[in-house]
């Protein structure tokens, strides 16, 4: 590493473009070189926030200029493979707003093109990197919960209901990620159903289902049509359970105590189980977005990839893609297995 920021532009400013160019911009370590968006009144906007930054609705302006290292791509999603591509060729380290793609195919060339040119490429996976959520990992890897039998993600809310996607892709992509991340393993097999209450063709209620090598299973419950506001995961193991909520300001993760009674030669027709105490950790009260920030400034000065790569993006939109094809087949199962690319 060395002294000198890494600096970056930001590539849409209308919606999150603007949570990043702030971060990029006070961060240490990196500099706010240019703010890029189509629309001249978008930019003119946060033109007096970044007196030293360059404003531009031209891309090739970025992706020309020698003094930019990296490029962040806060577009719509259908965009955001094309883009990506062209950053990676003009040979700029690229971080992605998820999802990385579309499709599994166009996530999988980002990836081999940036892993071909020895580029970092990250996506914004910012549950990943939220403190508590570190804390479930920890608590998983330390074998603290015991084995892991099954988790659940609740993502529910009345709106914003959306015409361009459906449920699935607006809000899964949080916690399949955390899903994957948590499990440390490629699933290889999804399922999902839902349905289209608001708008024709557009799911605004989906349940997904996600399949492990090890047995393990994953459950999702996305909406933007519930009357609960509710931002919650929850992983069940054999000695203990552990509950993430993201609406609570100071119980973030609960540690419950809570399990089958282990087996015994005496054991008795019925299954016992046990209730012990209930541990609440402290959590550490920074912003999720700039540790997410923090990491790709470290990842382009260092070379180190980061946790959310090109590769855990790529993973995450080959489910997405499958569990799409499975809402479209009244909720068959999709083996990922069978799938191009598929472990």
């Amino acid at each position: 590493m060395t002294d000198t920021p890494v600096r970056i532009g930001v590539v849409g400013m209308n919606y999150w473009g603007p949570n990043l160019a702030r971060n990029f911009a006070r961060l240490e370590g990196s500099e706010l070189r240019w703010c890029c968006d189509l629309d001249q009144s978008v930019l003119d906007r946060h033109r007096s926030a970044y007196p030293t930054t360059r404003f531009t609705t031209h891309l090739d302006d970025l992706l020309s200029d020698p003094e930019t290292d990296a490029v962040v791509i806060a577009t719509s999603v259908p965009t955001h493979a094309s883009l990506a591509k062209r950053a990676l060729e003009a040979g700029k380290h690229v971080f992605v707003e998820k999802p990385l793609a579309l499709t599994g195919k166009d996530a999988r060339e980002v990836t081999a093109l940036a892993d071909e040119r020895g580029l970092i490429c990250m996506v914004d996976h910012l549950l990943v990197y939220h403190p508590g959520l570190q804390k479930v990992k920890q608590l998983i890897d330390e074998g603290t919960l015991g084995q892991v039998f099954y988790l659940y993600g609740n993502r529910q809310n009345l709106g914003i209901v959306r015409a361009d996607e459906n449920a699935l892709w607006s809000l899964g992509p949080h916690d399949i990620s955390v899903m994957l991340w948590l499990v440390g393993e490629r699933p290889v097999e999804v399922s999902a159903s839902g349905e289209s209450y608001l708008q024709a063709g557009v799911e605004d209620v989906v349940f997904g289902r996600i399949r492990f090598p090890s047995g393990v299973l994953g459950h999702l419950h996305l909406s933007w049509l519930d009357p609960h506001k509710m931002r919650k995961m929850t992983v069940i193991g054999r000695d203990k359970m552990v509950v993430f909520d993201d609406m609570e300001t100071e119980r973030k993760v609960t540690l419950y105590d809570k399990g089958p009674v282990p087996r015994t030669e005496t054991y008795g027709e019925y299954i016992q189980v046990r209730s012990g105490d209930i541990h609440i950790p402290k959590i550490p009260g920074v912003e999720p977005l700039k540790v997410v920030c923090e990491e790709f400034v470290r990842s382009v000065a260092s070379g180190t990839a980061p946790l959310a790569d090109g590769h855990a993006g790529t993973v995450v939109v080959e489910v997405l893609e499958a569990m799409t094809e499975s809402l479209r087949s009244a909720g068959a199962p999709i083996a990922l297995t069978t799938r191009e690319g598929g472990g």
